[in-house]
């Protein structure tokens, strides 16, 4: 399945710059930005003040991989059985 790239303009620490991301980027990024209640220009201001190297693009995708990556891990996490706790003996 074939995702067309799709170029936006948003605002970045003040300054307006393009991103160029896949639809299923920019949807990742809104829903993120949308449960941290913050604006999509703020969490990109996020993700480009921490990335160490490389494009803005690929910081981006990378944050978005990572995000849902991490709540699919914690969501197929086991919860932890409840154990009785153990009785001392006494003799």
């Amino acid at each position: 399945m074939k995702s067309p790239v799709v170029k936006r303009s948003i605002v970045v620490a003040g300054h307006k710059t393009s991103v160029s991301l896949e639809e299923a980027f920019w949807n990742g990024m809104k829903e993120i930005s949308g449960l941290r209640n913050i604006t999509l220009s703020e969490l990109v201001g996020e993700i480009d003040s921490n990335r160490q190297q490389g494009n803005l693009s690929s910081a981006i995708r990378l944050f978005v991989l990572d995000y849902f990556r991490t709540r699919a891990q914690a969501a197929a996490a086991p919860v932890a059985e409840a154990k009785p706790p153990v009785a001392d003996k006494v003799s």
